[in-house]
């Protein structure tokens, strides 16, 4: 199911949402669409509606100050574009810079997207000790940046014309 980013009323990234959850805002009045899908629309016996990319509030949602980006698996393999941080081929893991067993925790800069066989092949060692060398150093994204990776959002163009939403350049 497609991801609809949504701003706030200010053109703030608030969160994602499912194609369907868009579309009953939509229909609601509760949002406006602000960038559809080219060439591809929703159609019903009385509505006909272009499927949602982003869209906005109408009304302002006051959402307390988020300092960090949740960490999350998935967040991680978003971040590094399912790009293994040793090889380069196509991740489907997580792999921890400091092994859990060593200390190393659950965060944005002791993680890194890693294939199978190059995280088999460092096991419960460093990338030093495993005679290992990362590619990209981990980094903690912004929330807003977070989001618009999550929807494979790069460059600001791809937004809304004419519209600042916060991301980090």
């Amino acid at each position: 199911m497609r991801e609809t980013l949504v701003l706030n009323a200010s053109f703030e990234p608030l969160s994602t949402v499912s194609l369907r959850r868009a579309v009953v805002l939509v229909l609601q009045d509760k949002a406006v669409v602000e960038q559809a899908h080219s060439g591809v629309r929703l159609r019903s016996a009385s509505v006909e509606l272009p499927v949602p990319q982003v869209i906005r509030l109408c009304r302002y949602v006051r959402v307390p100050f988020r300092r960090r980006a949740p960490w999350s698996r998935r967040g991680v393999l978003v971040r590094d574009r399912h790009r293994c941080a040793y090889c380069g081929r196509r991740a489907t893991t997580v792999d921890h810079v400091v092994p859990r067993s060593l200390g190393g925790g659950d965060t944005w800069l002791n993680t890194v997207a890693s294939c199978a066989a190059d995280n088999h092949r460092k096991a419960d060692r460093t990338p030093e000790e495993a005679g290992m060398r990362l590619l990209r150093r981990p980094f903690e994204p912004t929330p807003a940046d977070a989001l618009l990776l999550a929807l494979g959002v790069r460059e600001r163009e791809q937004l809304p014309a004419g519209r600042e939403v916060g991301v980090a350049a």
